[in-house]
């Protein structure tokens, strides 16, 4: 079989540095939801010109955005995930993998050195695939990951970083806590009215009290939470690819 080492980079640092810190990426591959900032696309852009070569754009043929999926599905979140990951990302990357069956693939992930206890729950989930982790075996953490990629290149971040958001994740993530949207309220009122608008339609809340009852966004104290202190992933290779 033909070897394939491919990177699926989420318009993030983390994912980005990675397939760059591997040296030997065959296919660059990039997911795209109707919902991402869009300066995403102009980091993408800079990113083809760094490693001179093509990074190929996908995107589902069923749904166009993370609304679209919710309407659909009447849900937001559930247990094993997000139903907009599960449509928007993970069957896309499943329809590629069904049309590359001839390959013997190997996956260059973006997790950093903090996360490394993740990497035994992927490599057993996805045993068919090889895989390859730069960023950890490099010992880096995020904060590193992000300096050296200011040292290394000389074209901006995503501008989601620079607005103060962890990662560079859809408008709206539904992952996000109480501190998130309540930034998102003042950095994107629009979404976050749309996204309130949204959940009563379907009547599921994006965010829960300690206790599990739900606490819709229209209710959302505007002091509550602090994006800096809460766990909030990568909406990724990371994300999508941790389950099959």
């Amino acid at each position: 079989m033909k070897k394939l080492k491919v990177c699926w980079i989420s318009a993030g640092i983390s994912s980005f540095m990675a397939g760059y810190l591997a040296g030997d990426v065959d296919e660059w591959i990039y997911i795209d939801i109707a919902d991402q900032h869009p300066d995403s696309m102009r980091f993408l852009q800079d990113c083809e010109k760094a490693i001179g070569k093509k990074i190929t754009v996908l995107k589902s043929d069923r749904f166009d955005s993370v609304e679209e999926v919710i309407k659909k599905y009447k849900c937001i979140k559930m247990p094993h995930g997000a139903p907009c990951t599960g449509m928007l990302k993970k069957a896309v990357r499943k329809k590629w993998e069904c049309e590359h069956k001839e390959y013997d693939l190997t996956y260059v992930w973006g997790m950093d050195f903090n996360e490394k206890n993740r990497t035994r729950q992927i490599v057993a989930n996805f045993q068919e695939f090889h895989h390859e982790f730069p960023l950890i075996e490099k010992y880096l953490s995020k904060a590193e990951v992000h300096g050296l990629f200011e040292r290394t290149f000389d074209f901006p971040r995503p501008k989601m970083y620079d607005m103060g958001y962890p990662n560079n994740n859809c408008i709206g993530c539904v992952k996000g806590g109480m501190g998130y949207w309540n930034r998102i309220r003042k950095d994107f009122p629009e979404v976050f009215e749309s996204r309130a608008q949204l959940e009563r339609l379907v009547g599921y809340s994006i965010l829960k009290e300690n206790d599990g009852t739900p606490l819709y966004l229209d209710e959302l104290d505007p002091n509550r939470g602090d994006m800096n202190t809460e766990i909030f992933p990568d909406c990724g290779i990371m994300c999508y690819l941790a389950q099959k």
